[in-house]
């Protein structure tokens, strides 16, 4: 049994007719073609992830950038972070002897070193 339904006229209204029911199941020659138009298995593939990039959110920022981004380049990256690892070090361990000198404790001496890194990223030392 199939369900016909036609439009005529469109400017001055739909003039319809519909032969059927909304209830009409599909039987027959329209379930057979209707399933063989449909995939008995689909698959879906993974979204393509490019890999993370790493990138420093201080480049190019702060009055000393220029010199490390142009240090980094010359001397290489694997260098460069292993100078920089030596200098960190070394200004924490000044921060520490200040420190004791003056009597503050740990948790003064950590907001210290914190104060550090924060004007190393303003001055561009962190490019």
């Amino acid at each position: 049994m199939a369900t016909s339904i036609s439009a005529t006229g469109f400017k001055g209204g739909f003039g319809t007719s519909f032969n059927g029911s909304w209830g009409t199941s599909i039987v027959g020659e329209d379930y057979a073609m209707l399933v063989r138009s449909v995939p008995s298995h689909v698959s879906v593939a993974k979204p393509v992830k490019s890999p993370p990039m790493m990138k420093n959110v201080n480049e190019g920022k702060g009055l000393f950038a220029p010199i490390v981004v142009i240090t980094r380049q010359v001397v290489g990256k694997k260098r460069f972070n292993q100078l920089r690892g030596k200098a960190i070090a070394l200004h924490s361990q000044v921060i520490t002897e200040f420190c004791k000198s003056i009597g503050a404790d740990a948790k003064q001496r950590q907001g210290l070193i914190r104060l550090a890194k924060k004007n190393g990223e303003r001055l561009g030392f962190l490019a």
